[in-house]
């Protein structure tokens, strides 16, 4: 079913394909980043500006910038076009860990192991607010948009007009301290606070009120926002890390950290294997359409060709 395609990009730690499939960039642990072909893995940019690990990476709806997060505790914004860094952003007082993207990009969240998650605004460059405080490192986070059942609270203060797309959004936190939190994006109102078994690695979104959450223990939590006290299921594969959670078409896709990465479709009880990895830990996986890219500690981005499920 599948035909694997490699290419070597030294000491990986995450990777994203552009909104038209035509470039990838990856994160390495040396401070910089690479802008590259997606078809083949040809090289096209390198990004330089960080200190130490470049942690997280992914592409703004356009394609052609990329923001980023770094153990130095900055957030940037970077052209994809030319290389340059063009924004900056300060704050956090500890590694970031995680970024999302709020609709088209005027604001972006990042989450950080000051326990802090932050709301930016990419015109003036400025923080808008501290989204939440968890006293506990944020591994993971996603911002998706709500139900209509869902009741996300109202903000106590009018929201500043450099907010855009934030209402009706809602914020999901993967902490370090096994909890899961939930929160509405503009009212900065709780929606759940969710205890599971480990530390929580990563989170997705399925839907306006479903929603996967992976531990360092192995277990992925899908929760139902609507009445989260008790998961809809828990799947357990291996005690290996959940390192990555993605939703694809009905399902998802996830990786751990014993090398094992999978796809899992209709009503989440049909599963495929992506094959490759062997025993190193998976850190992350994007798709486009029928492509998937994975991304591992043994350096190298795979690239899979799905035929129809």
């Amino acid at each position: 079913m599948f035909a694997p395609g490699c290419f070597l990009i030294k000491r990986i730690t995450c990777l994203d394909i552009s909104s038209g499939g035509g470039l990838g960039v990856s994160s390495s642990a040396d401070g910089s980043m690479k802008i590259w072909q997606a078809s083949n893995g040809e090289l096209r940019r390198v990004l330089e500006g960080h200190v130490f690990d470049v942690n997280c990476c992914r592409f703004f709806p356009s394609g052609l910038v990329v923001l980023s997060g770094g153990m130095d505790a900055q957030l940037k914004i970077w052209s994809a076009e030319d290389a340059s860094c063009v924004v900056t952003f300060k704050g956090h007082k500890g590694g970031i860990l995680d970024t999302a993207i709020v609709d088209r990009g005027r604001n972006v969240v990042s989450g950080s192991r000051d326990g802090t998650a932050r709301l930016w605004d990419c015109g003036r460059s400025a923080c808008l607010g501290v989204i939440a405080d968890c006293g506990s490192s944020i591994n993971g986070m996603a911002v998706g948009a709500a139900d209509n059942s869902i009741n996300l609270g109202s903000p106590e203060q009018m929201p500043s007009e450099r907010e855009v797309g934030t209402e009706l959004k809602m914020l999901l936190l993967a902490r370090e301290d096994k909890k899961l939190q939930c929160l509405g994006l503009q009212s900065r109102q709780p929606v759940f606070l969710f205890v599971g078994s480990d530390a929580f690695n990563c989170c997705t979104f399925l839907s306006g009120f479903l929603l996967l959450a992976g531990t360092q223990d192995g277990n992925i939590y899908q929760l139902d926002v609507r009445s989260p006290r008790v998961p809809v299921q828990v799947i357990h594969r291996s005690g290996a890390p959940v390192l990555s959670l993605l939703s694809f078409r009905d399902g998802f896709i996830a990786s751990q950290g014993d090398g094992s990465c999978f796809i899992v479709q209709q009503d989440l009880d049909y599963l495929i294997e992506l094959t490759g990895a062997d025993c190193d830990p998976v850190y992350k996986v994007a798709t486009w359409e029928k492509q998937i890219y994975t991304c591992c500690r043994d350096g190298l981005v795979r690239r899979y060709q799905l035929s129809d499920l």
